[in-house]
This record gives C-alpha cells, structure tokens and sequence, in this order.
C-alpha cells in the first residue's frame, strides 16, 4: 500500500485517549477454571462492560469485525476517522476506507491492551481472508504495531491457512477463528501452525436447535472436548503447538462443561450469569442420536478421515504457493466437502441465511457429502462478519 499511516501517528492517537489501567486482584468463583489449566479470556470488545467486570482471572480479550462494529457505530472514533483521512495521501478511496479501518482497528486493541494490561486477539479486514499474500502483510504490520500484547485473528480458508503460517513462520501468533470441527481444527494447526484455534461452541448447537434437530444433545461440547483430545495428539506428535479456545460460549452451562480447555473466551452476559449463579451443576454431556449421527453425517464434526489426516501430514511440511493450488491438492485427495465451490446463488444463500444457515436449503448437498456443516457455518460466519465490516466501512467512508 502507498504511504500507509505511520506507526507513531496510531500510537499519538492513542495517547489522546484517557486510559486508566484496570487495577483489580483474582475471583475465587473462577478458581476451579484456572485450577484446571483453562486460561479466561473475555469476549467482548467493549470498554465500559469490561471494565465492569475484569478480574485478573482473565487474560485476554478478544475483537472481531463485529466488535470493532459495535464500538465504531457508538461515535467515539468518529473525530479519529477525519484526523486520519487528513493524513492519506496517493491512494483510491477503497484503499483509504481500508487504511482507516487498520488504524481503528489498532487504535482500539491498543487502548484495550493498555486499559487492561492483557493480550488482545485482533482480526483483519474481511477484504483479506481469500488473499494469503495480505493476510501475511497486514497481519504483521498489525502486530508490529504491538508486539507485546496484540494475537491476530485469521479465518480458517484457504488463503487463510498460507498467510496464517507466513505469520507462524516469522513468529506471529495467530488465532485462527471460524472453526466449528475436530477436522478443521486438525487442519489448521498442522498446516497453519496458529498459536491458537476455535471451536465456535455454542454456533455448532444453534445450527441443530435452530434448524429443529431436537436429538442434537449437547454437540458443540461434544465437538469441543473431541477437538482438544486430538489436538494435543497433534502437539504431542511435534506437528503444532496449537491450544484450543472454546469460542461462541452461551451458557453457564456450557461454560461449566468445557472446564479444562485450554481456552475459554466468555461473553460478557455468561460472565455476570457465572457470577450471579448460586451454585454449580454438574454437567452432563447428552450424545447425538445415532439416527441423526447418520441422516447427517456428523461423524465429520468429530472424526478426521484418512484423506484428511494425508493431506494435513503433507501440507505440514510446506504449503502450496496460492490458495488454488491448496484446494485442488483437498480436491485430489478427495476432501471435497472441506473448501466446495459454491455457486453464485448458493453464495447469495449463505449471506441470507445469517450466521446459521438453514438446513433444508442445504441438506441434499450435506447428505450426499457434497458440503460439511462445518464448512456451512464457516463460510455463513465470514459472511455475516463481512456484512458488518461493510457497515464499519460506511461510517468510515462518511467521514472521509
């Protein structure tokens, strides 16, 4: 990019924000988590609910296209927006709209860092996440710009897998986010090599309960404890050392049942519910039925199959050169449901349907192992994302 925003304008910038370091000492309430190797992180990008509830249980906080949404549609960057659009200079006015979101989005990791003294995932333009070469270029300059505290957020695709191990190779952690399987987590810390992956926990029910699966049980625990299982198998093997954050937590319930991950990224409302709670279930795990296991394939959100295991164990070692070559190597082995082409409408579909997607709209393709749900609620989460970095992009754009 032509004469980007210096480093030392976003840290003057940042300097006329009043931050007043959290001062705070541990819960007891939150011991038996941390007692059992769990790190807490808190899933909100906002200040004021933050700052209401931080504890130094918690280590991190955690930004998306959604959360940096949020912040930016309340105002408060507003005057940020026109002091850096007097800075551009040389570039078209997507590459402007682009450059201040950068620098939003660093601004306010930045102040989050220094407000709380804790590392902060931070995710990349939408605009990125089917190009490896920005995603490598972006995401370091990002966290250049705060190497002490900043992780940065990459969606599991194609392009996001290369860029995100161009990163790991430099010594960049990544979290690489949108993934909703064993298979996808397994792919991505062997081929990526992310200091972190997901399991959108509380998605992967939704998409069940939502869509009338009654007989789903308690899948995305189920998914999740399956996901940790295999990757220390993966760590242990020397392929990664990938910790898994158990991501899209809705309940204290789940929370409970997800002690021990080596991540727990907790919502603001299932913070006050554990603090408000008067004592703890115990949890109990209920299974898929095996008549659902079956109609849908659900071994794939738990299972990794001998061509994925393959291609995982070939890809470790190096990665393809561009995304297209990486999908057509998934395609060879016969790994089709992993990165399908979508048709136009079928992409039009997706952004319809909202973070998840609708079944019987899909169902054909699931059963005949055409698409994964987990590919579904990958792709519908990078969709919904978008939606909000557009709308981030207007605000923007109005005041330039």
């Amino acid at each position: 990019m032509k004469n980007p925003i210096p480093n030392q304008f976003i840290y003057d910038v940042v300097n006329q924000l009043k931050i007043n370091p959290k001062q705070t000492e541990a819960n007891g309430s939150w011991s038996k988590m941390l007692f059992s190797g769990s790190h807490l992180w808190m899933d909100t990008g906002d200040y004021e609910a933050a700052n209401r509830l931080w504890t130094n249980d918690f280590s991190a906080l955690t930004t998306n296209n959604t959360l940096l949404n949020a912040e930016v549609q309340k105002g408060v960057y507003d005057s940020f927006i026109k002091q850096i659009g007097a800075q551009l200079n040389g570039m078209t006015q997507d590459e402007e709209v682009a450059e201040v979101a950068f620098c939003l989005n660093a601004i306010h990791g930045l102040y989050l860092a220094k407000s709380f003294n804790c590392k902060v995932s931070v995710e990349l333009h939408t605009n990125y996440a089917h190009d490896a070469e920005l995603t490598y270029v972006v995401g370091k300059r990002l966290f250049e710009l705060c190497k002490e505290h900043f992780i940065i957020k990459v969606p599991f695709s194609p392009a996001g897998l290369i860029g995100a191990r161009k990163l790991h190779n430099d010594g960049i952690p990544v979290n690489m986010t949108l993934c909703f399987s064993v298979r996808q987590n397994v792919l991505a810390s062997m081929i990526a090599k992310p200091a972190y992956s997901n399991v959108f926990v509380g998605r992967v029910g939704a998409y069940f309960a939502n869509n009338g699966f009654t007989s789903a049980g308690d899948i995305g625990e189920r998914v999740t404890a399956e996901t940790q299982k295999c990757l220390r198998k993966v760590n242990e093997r020397g392929y990664a050392n990938t910790k898994l954050i158990a991501a899209s937590i809705r309940t204290v319930e789940q929370l409970n049942a997800l002690v021990g991950t080596d991540v727990l990224t907790i919502p603001v409302k299932v913070v006050e519910a554990f603090n408000a709670q008067t004592q703890v279930a115990e949890p109990k795990m209920i299974a898929p039925s095996d008549a659902l296991i079956k109609q849908l394939n659900l071994k794939h959100l738990w299972q990794v199959s001998d061509q994925e295991r393959e291609v995982a164990v070939k890809l470790s070692s190096k990665v393809p050169p561009s995304p297209e070559v990486l999908i057509e190597l998934f395609h060879k082995y016969g790994c089709h449901d992993v990165f399908p082409e979508l048709s136009q409408s079928e992409v039009v579909q997706l952004e319809e349907d909202g973070k998840i997607p609708h079944h019987n709209k899909w169902s054909g393709r699931i059963e005949n192992y055409k698409i994964g749900i987990d590919t579904l609620l990958n792709m519908a989460g990078l969709s919904a994302f978008k939606k909000d970095q557009a709308a981030l992009d207007a605000r923007i754009q109005k005041y330039l």
